[in-house]
């Protein structure tokens, strides 16, 4: 136990320092090569940050661990959208721009509601022997996450805040940081992740506890460490698109790439877990529209903050 723990320690120190480095380095890249830290945050944080998901849900994959799989994604989308987005606003309301709110915020309440429909289609509506994601569905949420990339880069620019910031870190040392950054976060996660599950079975606890709790928390340690960091340097945009592309990422790409692997089945999971999922993408959505605000302020974050409580309360109860 001591040995876990040890572990746990060492990779929150890798985490923290990987995140700090991270932030600085991509920022950095965001302002020499003039794509908007948002796109920045999007595609090298959030594809980095959800490096360990990747993992956990692959090898779940093709060990035909499904509950692994499913569990992996569906308790990180809820701890990113909930915790780490609702800690990030507290410290910090995080700004909207135009182009989140008709392109990426409502496209990640999409694909949570493809996620739902496809998995829960036995459950919901009576269609198929029983709830899976088919391979077919992956090549779906596949392509979808290949136009979205796309789009994104044509489309996104610099706003003028970002463009304006001086240009004090070279290009090289800006990817060495960011790299560097990266490979802290996923390494620090990993143990984090390995040190945690040895103390969970130690318990006794379920696979499906241990893959919505343990390593959706574990594995989401990355963007945690990222958006709070991010958060204290006044760099909304970096943590919004971290947790808009993580949870993005996690459906099409992750999902994709397993259900191709190996048809997952969502047995394991209910409604509830299914339906906290949706609430935290809609928590987002509905904090956006309003006529009042351009930013997800702390009263936003405060309710997603309670549903992340009653959900781990629900949790527990249920063990």
């Amino acid at each position: 136990m001591i040995l876990q723990i040890l572990i746990l320690v060492a990779g929150l120190v890798l985490i923290v320092m990987g995140a700090d480095y991270l932030v600085e380095g991509a920022s950095a890249i965001a302002r020499k090569v003039g794509i908007s830290e948002f796109v920045i945050g999007l595609t090298i944080v959030g594809f980095g940050t959800s490096c360990p998901e990747l993992v956990v849900s692959l090898t779940g994959a093709f060990q035909g661990n499904s509950d692994v799989s499913i569990g992996n994604v569906v308790g990180s989308n809820i701890f990113n959208s909930l915790l780490i987005l609702g800690l990030t606003a507290l410290i910090s309301p995080v700004a909207i721009t135009a182009s989140n709110r008709k392109r990426d915020i409502p496209l990640t309440l999409l694909v949570t509601v493809l996620l739902v429909l496809f998995g829960m289609s036995h459950t919901l509506f009576g269609l198929g022997a029983a709830d899976n994601l088919t391979r077919v569905e992956g090549a779906v949420f596949l392509l979808l996450f290949i136009a979205y990339i796309i789009y994104c880069f044509k489309t996104d620019a610099p706003t003028s805040d970002e463009g304006a910031e001086a240009k004090k870190v070279k290009l090289f040392w800006a990817i060495v940081m960011t790299i560097g950054g990266l490979a802290g976060l996923v390494i620090g996660g990993r143990m984090f992740v390995n040190g945690a599950t040895s103390v969970a079975r130690m318990l006794g606890v379920s696979d499906k506890f241990i893959a919505i709790t343990v390593l959706a928390g574990g594995t989401s340690m990355p963007e945690l460490a990222t958006c709070v960091v991010a958060a204290f340097k006044k760099k909304g945009q970096l943590a919004l698109g971290n947790i808009l592309g993580s949870n993005i990422f996690n459906i099409l790409l992750i999902l994709g790439c397993s259900a191709i692997v190996h048809p997952i089945s969502l047995a394991g999971m209910n409604l509830v877990d299914m339906g906290a999922m949706l609430l935290s993408a809609v928590l987002i959505f509905t904090s956006c529209f309003t006529a009042r605000k351009n930013c997800i302020d702390r009263f936003d974050a405060a309710l997603m903050l309670l549903c992340e409580v009653a959900y781990m309360v629900w949790l527990f109860v249920k063990l």
